[in-house]
């Protein structure tokens, strides 16, 4: 096509394109329409932006309202998508009105109360959703939606049966999503939807056996019940469902064996029945199931072997059986399993070493062995160090009692996290660490390493996580821990996916702990508590704006508490308790506006306990066992005793006395008694026998 008809052409596509637009514009609202808007949005009791009926009469040009022009009716309104516009307040019966609205999304706002039934008569309504909003109470038993197709009033406080007449009236519907909500029951009804592809009913309060109607729906390609009270077996009907390709039955009470019907399901790739009661082995067609990808069957009684045709399964590249009864040896055929990015075998009974057929591992990304029996922790590291694309390592309560290896060179270039906690291991902290340039997370608690803390350990980039706590670590704390670049700069930040599975930190070994499933959500934090560390804290550790977490309690340190540490900002937990620090607390820590957590307990510190801030909050736990502390909240500061005052002319009611008498007439009295006195005994003019005899003595 030359320029000049490709000029014409889009000249002509402008125009249409602009007439249409100017139709569109010129659309009238109908009044009925007009109405049923005007009395919704005086429902409300927040605004609608772009809504003024006082400066535009025509509602077809609103936010979120869609009109369109037919011969029979007229210009009406199709669509009313208000999703996520910060809602609140409650929907009145007015907006039924709406009579021929194919669309209505009010998803993601903050409405509440009872929904008008009318709106669940909606004759031409296609999409209804309500999701993610306070909606409660009953859905009305006579619904009557004839031409919906998609259905969702997930994520409310909706109760009661799942016993309406839906799925009898609409012969079209393909989507319903009733999770997150508190329903008790499934009537059969739900069976009449022949043309169901999707179907949620995750997070309610269903129980009982696993609802039968649900067996007709052969249309089904996602089934989602998790998060409910469903017990017993499962029935081996759940094959006919030979359609789906997500299965998610997890967090129930599920007993007995895993039907062995999955060579009906061709179709799934998803299927988790994680954290229900299955016991017995892995039934041969799940086994060999050539569709999966996804394979959760954690938290469950499962045992035997673990046997995984990986030949067969080209697909699988995600599982996770931890947390069941499964026993050794760690099969080599699982490395055949090519696509594999994430392996959860944690919480085994294997007692082995991991085979040498792990390097064949080239996709694996994250791989959980936490409390499985491992032993051999050189063999181990010497394998996994060649998959490549490893980048989380979880090694947690195994090779209990040996040394971990420090001359050994190992290269893990990809690693971002490493557990290897609770294990009990002894040596000290591996060189070898220091080639994980791509370190974000270092978890080496609760085991009996000692030696210093090496310096190196302030050179990661990217380390925003250290945990050394519970060892017999030796030394002061090197300075360059105060230069981790990740606790310092707020802007350093890596592209980090989903976990698939929750690690944890542990507070000791006999605790889960809090868990996390992504590494970036872990609180930025420098625990080194519980070790045998000595020296002063470094005032350069104010520089660390990031951290969240800093605990050193249970140490030696000496010194005082630098004013510093108020640069720590982001700070909620500061725990310094169980040392030898003096000197007073620093009254700029009252700076530290999200401090939740704080002691300095079982110190030398004296002075005044600083008020205001976050230490108004703090009781008086966090300051006992400092003799010299004291404050309102703690034990009250004794005022100082004033110094004594100058010497001072006496008061005459203060002069000197002799006698009992004022000193001049006392004075006179006690001369003449004197001399009286001394005549009497003739101490003045002794008599001559006396004198002669005294003279007889010289």
């Amino acid at each position: 096509m030359g320029f000049p008809e490709f000029f014409v052409v889009f000249t002509l596509l402008v125009l249409s394109i602009r007439a249409h637009v100017l139709a569109y514009q010129n659309m009238t609202c109908n009044p009925n329409d007009m109405g049923a808007l005007d009395g919704f949005s005086k429902c409300l009791a927040s605004e609608i932006v772009g809504w003024d009926n006082s400066t535009s009469s025509n509602c077809c040009t609103w936010t979120g309202v869609t009109c369109e022009n037919s011969n029979v009716s007229g210009t009406r309104v199709v669509k009313l998508e208000l999703g996520s516009k910060r809602l609140h307040g409650v929907v009145c019966e007015s907006l039924a009105g709406l009579d021929k609205l194919k669309i209505l999304n009010l998803s993601h706002n903050l409405l509440s109360g009872s929904v008008p039934a009318k709106l669940f008569q909606l004759q031409n309504v296609e999409v209804l959703d309500l999701s993610g909003n306070e909606f409660n109470g009953l859905i009305p038993v006579d619904t009557d939606l004839p031409s919906i197709q998609f259905f969702d009033i997930s994520d409310n406080k909706f109760f009661g049966s799942i016993d309406w007449s839906l799925c009898k009236t609409s012969t079209r519907i393909r989507v319903i999503n009733l999770s997150d909500n508190y329903f008790s029951g499934v009537s059969t009804s739900l069976g009449n939807c022949t043309s169901l592809q999707n179907l949620c009913l995750g997070e309610n309060n269903l129980s009982g056996s696993f609802p039968e109607s649900l067996f007709q729906l052969r249309n089904l390609s996602e089934l989602q019940v998790q998060g409910n009270m469903f017990s017993g077996p499962l029935n081996d009907e759940i094959g006919n469902l030979s359609n789906l390709v997500k299965l998610d039955i997890s967090l129930n009470g599920f007993s007995g064996n895993l039907p062995d019907v999955f060579r009906s399901l061709g179709k799934l790739e998803y299927f988790s029945a994680a954290s229900n009661n299955f016991t017995g082995q892995l039934p041969p067609s799940l086994s060999n199931s050539p569709s999966l990808m996804t394979l959760n069957l954690n938290n469950n009684s499962l045992n035997g072997p673990i046997v995984l045709n990986c030949s067969a399964m080209i697909h699988l590249s995600w599982i996770d059986l931890g947390s069941n009864l499964f026993h050794g040896p760690i099969p080599d055929s699982l490395s055949s399993c090519q696509r594999l990015s994430t392996l959860n075998l944690a919480r085994n009974n294997f007692n082995s070493q991991i085979p040498d057929s792990f390097k064949n591992f080239q996709a694996l990304t994250y791989l959980r062995f936490s409390e499985s029996g491992l032993v051999n922790i050189s063999a181990a590291l010497e394998v996994l160090q060649q998959c490549r694309n490893l980048s989380v390592l979880v090694l947690s309560m195994n090779f209990y009692d040996e040394e971990i290896p420090s001359e050994m060179n190992f290269q893990f270039e990809n690693l971002k996290a490493l557990v290897v906690a609770n294990s009990q291991l002894r040596g000290s902290i591996p060189r070898w660490l220091s080639g994980c340039n791509k370190l974000q997370l270092l978890d080496l608690s609760w085991n009996f390493l000692g030696g210093n803390i090496p310096f190196w350990l302030g050179n990661f980039e990217f380390l925003f996580y250290l945990d050394l706590s519970n060892n017999s670590l030796t030394g002061q704390m090197p300075g360059s821990l105060t230069e981790l670049r990740s606790l310092i700069n707020t802007n350093i930040s890596l592209e980090e996916p989903s976990l698939g599975f929750p690690l944890f930190v542990y507070k000791s070994p006999s605790s889960r702990g809090f868990k996390y499933k992504r590494v970036w959500s872990f609180p930025p934090t420098l625990d080194l508590s519980k070790n045998k560390l000595t020296g002063p804290i470094w005032p350069d550790f104010g520089n660390l704006k990031r951290l969240h977490v800093f605990n050193l309690k249970d140490n030696y340190l000496t010194g005082t508490i630098s004013d510093s540490l108020s640069g720590m900002n982001n700070l909620e937990t500061l725990d310094l308790s169980h040392n030898n620090l003096s000197g007073e607390i620093p009254n700029s820590l009252i700076q530290l506006s999200f401090l939740s957590k704080f002691s300095v307990a079982y110190n030398q510190l004296y002075g005044e306990i600083p008020t205001g801030g976050q230490f108004l909050t703090f009781s008086s736990s966090s300051f006992e066992g400092n003799k010299g502390l004291c404050g309102e909240q703690f034990i009250p500061c004794q005022l100082e005793r004033p110094p004594p005052p100058p010497p001072s002319h006496q008061s005459p009611s203060n002069r000197m006395t002799i006698i009992g008498l004022p000193f001049g007439i006392g004075a006179t009295t006690a001369f003449v008694l004197t001399v009286t006195f001394c005549f009497m005994f003739g101490w003045v003019f002794p008599k001559a026998d006396t004198r002669r005899r005294s003279n007889s003595r010289c």
